[in-house]
């Protein structure tokens, strides 16, 4: 939302405050945006939605529970509890997003941004009941009505833990089980591909290619399992906590029921916290479901990597997959082509590491007594890792793993110059003879069939059994 332009007078408890006349926020937030010119960055849609979400149905809740109509001051009728409703929807559907201009890096329960979709959400319900953003005496309240029943500290996050888990369940798990169907597809296709395996970065037996990238159809198998335990570690909600874990200033069923109204919203199996003392006092969940998003990450980081070395090349590298070409890979050598998605996907997993590294440490350092001060940045990072995860996987499956190919022939000729075939002679003439045939094919450039047929070792029909790649492939 600009600065510029006409304004209009907002009052807070500290005073009057000169807010932009077209914005949908007040006071408090325009202090935030003037306190906090830090990074430039507001504070991610996703969050500024799930907190929307938790306003609507604790604005249904208090409904239910007669507690607008019971307010000593301001109480409200079924109308302007329906217009904060409406207001409340109209936030999280989107309609409002370029309203919430606090930055990322700002008060340490999210306050401020617990303000700022407060302050949107009543002047918004004021205008669906005809009042002016600039009008004076609107019936609808941020704190005493929007709020209600409710405390930064127990509110943000909740919503924290209602759009990481949103966010996995609708974005990085699908994107995990693309992959992973991608390359089971791969696994068939290249069951007759044979290549010659490694460990150490040195040459070991033989294995198809479609083994491989079974291995890695597997990788993404499991991390989608790894993604489900990250939902699980957020789906206790310290709403109804209020400030400290007492519950001060809302109902005793206000926690449970506006939880069992965001599970039936979301999907998912959000429950009220069993302690409420410990759900506002420490950010556990943020750091358990953080570390799990983490191993997805290096889990993709150790796919892509195999997929990068394994299209090197083409004429000096192992080139036995051959990627798309995408885009020139050199500025100053033509006709280079690197697999630039390979190293984009990468960086991602090398930041979503970096952003666990942060989460750990606020939830290390951040809980003194009964709160975290360091909520902000946890969802910001969790949100960003989840979001980078699976954007980059989905372009990594359309582009590069549902189009890369097979380069047989290189594969095949791997095979049959690797010095790990000596390891099929071992039943046959010992471990040290074996290793005596394949330090002289070293030596002297031949193969270690070539060597066989040579010195004598074993018979031709016997030679051509036991150096047969395809059966090293099986167990006996």
């Amino acid at each position: 939302m600009s600065q510029e332009g006409p304004f209009r007078e907002e009052w807070d408890p500290l005073g009057p405050v000169r807010v932009p006349a077209k914005a949908y926020y007040g006071a408090q937030t325009q202090r935030a945006v003037e306190n906090f010119p830090i990074s430039g960055r507001p504070m991610p849609r996703e969050i500024i939605r799930a907190l929307a979400l938790v306003k609507w149905a604790a604005a249904v809740v208090n409904h239910q529970l007669g507690r607008f109509g019971k307010l000593r001051k301001n109480p409200l009728t079924d109308a302007q509890v329906s217009a904060i409703c409406q207001a409340a929807w109209e936030v999280y559907e989107g309609k409002f997003d370029d309203h919430f201009p606090v930055d990322i890096f700002q008060t340490g329960s999210g306050t401020s941004t617990n303000m700022n979709v407060n302050e949107v959400i009543a002047n918004r319900a004021n205008e669906l009941l005809g009042f002016d953003l600039s009008a004076r005496g609107k019936p609808i309240h941020p704190n005493d009505h929007v709020n209600l029943g409710q405390s930064s500290n127990d509110v943000f996050p909740t919503a924290i833990h209602i759009a990481v888990a949103r966010e996995v369940h609708q974005q990085l798990a699908p994107a995990l089980a693309a992959a992973a169907s991608t390359l089971y597809e791969k696994a068939t296709a290249w069951a007759d591909v044979l290549k010659i395996g490694r460990t150490h970065l040195a040459d070991a037996t033989p294995m198809t290619l479609g083994q491989e990238a079974s291995g890695w159809a597997r990788h993404f198998e499991l991390s989608q399992h790894r993604a489900r335990k990250a939902i699980e570690a957020l789906r206790e909600l310290p709403i109804g906590g209020t400030a400290i874990g007492t519950g001060i200033n809302t109902h005793p069923e206000f926690g449970q029921r506006v939880a069992a109204i965001l599970a039936e919203k979301t999907g998912l199996p959000f429950v009220e916290a069993s302690n409420h003392f410990e759900a506002n006092s420490q950010r556990d969940a943020l750091v358990e479901a953080s570390g799990e998003i983490r191993s997805v990450a290096i889990t993709v980081f150790h796919v892509v990597n195999n997929i990068r070395w394994l299209s090197s090349g083409p004429r000096c590298g192992l080139y036995e997959i051959r990627l798309p070409e995408l885009q020139p890979g050199s500025s100053i050598m033509p006709g280079k082509v690197n697999p630039v998605l390979c190293e984009s996907l990468m960086q991602v997993a090398a930041h979503v590491i970096g952003n666990d590294a942060t989460v750990a440490f606020c939830g290390a350092t951040g809980g003194q007594f009964q709160l975290n001060v360091l909520m902000p940045i946890m969802g910001v990072c969790l949100v960003e890792s989840v979001h980078l995860l699976s954007r980059g996987l989905r372009i990594f499956t359309e582009r590069y793993l549902r189009l890369m190919e097979p380069n047989r022939e290189v594969c095949l000729s791997f095979v049959e110059k690797s010095l790990a075939l000596a390891t099929a002679l071992t039943p046959w003439i010992g471990y040290e003879q074996a290793a005596a045939v394949a330090k002289e094919a070293l030596a002297s450039g031949k193969t270690i069939r070539e060597i066989c047929r040579q010195k004598g070792i074993l018979s031709g029909e016997q030679l051509e059994h036991v150096l047969d790649p395809w059966r090293m492939i099986r167990a006996d």
